[in-house]
C-alpha cells in the first residue's frame, strides 16, 4: 500500500516534521522529507510542494524556527529545529493521535 500527499490525514504531516526535528535535532527540509519517507517504509513520498508550505505553516505558528546554515555538501540551507512552543504542541498532538489510534484499533478488532 502506498500512501500520496493526498492520502496523508489533516495535521499528520505537522506532527511527523516536529517528532522528526525533535529526535533529530535541527535539519534542513530536504533531509525532513526524507526522514519522514524513511520511517514511513516509503509509503509517504514527500515533494517540495509539500514539505516547504509545511515548514513555513510551522513557522508562522512559532513551532520551528529555521537558520541559516551549510549542509554536508557544503550547499547553503535553512535549516529548521523544535521551539519550546512547538515541544509542547507535539506532545498535544501526539497524545491525541494515541488516542485516535486506540480508537480506531479498537473499531479494527474483532468483536469480542
Amino acid at each position: 500500500m502506498t500512501a500520496s500527499k493526498s492520502d496523508v490525514l489533516q495535521g499528520t504531516l505537522d506532527l511527523m516534521v516536529l517528532k522528526t526535528l525533535e529526535v533529530l535535532g535541527p535539519l534542513h527540509g530536504y533531509g525532513i522529507a526524507r526522514r519522514i519517507e524513511q520511517v514511513s517504509d516509503n509509503r509517504l513520498s514527500l515533494n517540495q510542494g509539500t514539505i516547504y508550505p509545511a515548514l513555513l505553516r510551522l513557522q508562522q505558528r512559532g513551532w520551528i524556527k529555521a537558520e541559516w546554515g551549510t549542509t554536508s555538501t557544503k550547499r547553503r540551507a535553512k535549516f529548521y529545529s523544535l521551539t519550546r512552543s512547538g515541544y509542547q504542541q507535539m506532545e498535544q498532538e501526539a497524545e491525541n493521535w494515541e488516542c485516535i489510534a486506540g480508537t480506531m484499533a479498537r473499531f479494527l478488532a474483532p468483536s469480542n
